[in-house]
């Protein structure tokens, strides 16, 4: 008996030993390999194992609810990126929207460098004509509005007292019969803040401490980046892109070809649009004879600088300085031509001076004006549009789909070659 127990139990661990599938047997002669599975069969990763009891073992959790949970952790720490992100710019914003408005400015200036460079000018001299004459025409604009703001307002005083007087007139008469003794303490006390904070209003808003000095530090760190790009922009974009792999070279010079493409378009469409919107708007105001003329011709062009919400703005002041100065009725004209104007822009002005390269929907640009309003104020606002138009046009090569840049402008500084 003990005899055939024991040979029994020898019997069965060498059947085992030599079982299919075996890891030590296969080891050894590769008789052990598993058999192969029959057609259309094969065994996935999500196959269900079976349990000790030899049940299969259910996930925990839903599929659906696992996918959302990896989507949901995932747009969490994008979403806490992007935060790190606007409050590193929003600290930093004296250094960033200088650079950023760097870049525009280059991308408005680099023609004329380019063309200087091609008379047979040095790119040192060059530029320093190209920012000399820069400097130039914002100072003069800068004295000219600040000489007519000067100039204008007493006429702009007396204006506005005159048109108070006619509508206490006009309201005290039939049928509304206003009491006069109050509409002319509210027209009193209106012209006496005006002649109160004439000096603010002539020119010394920018006297304030703190104010000054930013916004001083902003325009000489503003003038050396555009100085510098415009001298040595090709350089500094080989240097930055020197330290990528061959790879993600080629990607980053794509993507840096088209954004600055989008940009020069952006930045030479808009200024085109921006004159066309203070030469109307000017002679329309100058036909009116409405005071204030060149501070409201500049306040219009710069307002063409932030989409929708700028000429917005400047449209309502116009207007209430017409409605103020000049009646109703020159109100009423210069918000029909306001009107007349948008529509040309919209259908007209854009698609052909800026192109279809840098349109985005109204809603795009309120939600992107919003949130470069609440990272940089006016300034981030100005800026904004462009920045946006620049990643979007960069995205594709960054991302890999599109390895090469459509013809453009070159990089900032670039020289065109011959040929």
């Amino acid at each position: 008996m003990g005899r055939q127990r024991w040979r029994g139990l020898w019997d069965r661990g060498a059947a085992a030993a030599t079982a299919p599938g075996d890891p030590a047997r296969a080891g050894v002669d590769g008789a052990g390999a598993p058999e192969p599975e029959p057609d259309g069969v094969r065994p996935g990763p999500q196959a269900a194992q079976p349990g000790p009891a030899g049940q299969p073992v259910q996930p925990r959790v839903p599929g659906w609810l696992e996918r959302a949970a990896g989507w949901a952790w995932r747009l969490l720490i994008l979403g806490a990126l992007l935060y790190v992100m606007f409050r590193v710019i929003s600290t930093l914003r004296l250094v960033v929207l200088p650079c950023v408005a760097a870049l525009l400015l280059t991308a408005l200036l680099q023609p004329l460098t380019q063309r200087l460079r091609r008379l047979g000018l040095p790119a040192l001299a060059a530029t320093w004509c190209t920012v000399l004459a820069a400097l130039v025409v914002l100072a003069g604009v800068a004295t000219l509005a600040a000489t007519r703001t000067s100039a204008d307002y007493q006429r702009l005083v007396s204006d506005i007292g005159d048109t108070t007087s006619d509508l206490q007139r006009w309201l005290a008469g039939a049928p509304f019969h206003v009491h006069r003794a109050g509409l002319a303490q509210l027209s009193q006390r209106l012209l006496t803040f005006l002649k109160q904070h004439q000096s603010a209003v002539a020119g010394t808003v920018l006297s304030g401490g703190k104010f000054f000095l930013e916004i001083l530090a902003g325009l000489v760190l503003t003038l050396f980046v555009t100085f510098f790009l415009l001298k040595d922009g090709e350089r500094i974009w080989a240097w930055l892109t020197s330290f990528l792999a061959p790879g993600p070279r080629a990607r980053a010079t794509g993507a840096g070809t088209a954004a600055w493409q989008a940009l020069t378009y952006y930045v030479r469409g808009t200024v085109a649009v921006a004159a066309i919107h203070a030469v109307v708007i000017g002679l329309a105001l100058w036909v009116l004879g409405v005071p204030l003329l060149v501070p409201l011709v500049i306040l219009v062009f710069l307002a063409a600088f932030i989409p929708l919400v700028g000429i917005l703005v400047a449209g309502t002041i116009a207007v209430a300085v017409t409605l103020g100065t000049r009646g109703w009725v020159a109100a009423l004209v210069l918000v029909a031509i306001f009107l007349l104007e948008n529509q040309l822009e919209s259908h007209l002005l854009q698609p052909l001076v800026v192109g279809r390269m840098v349109r985005f929907h109204p809603l795009a640009i309120i939600l992107v004006l919003a949130v470069g309003g609440v990272v940089g104020g006016i300034a981030g606002a100005v800026v904004a549009v462009p920045t946006a138009a620049v990643l979007f046009r960069a995205l594709p090569y960054l991302l890999g789909r599109r390895t090469t840049a459509a013809d453009g402008p070159d990089p900032p500084g670039a020289v065109p070659r011959a040929g």
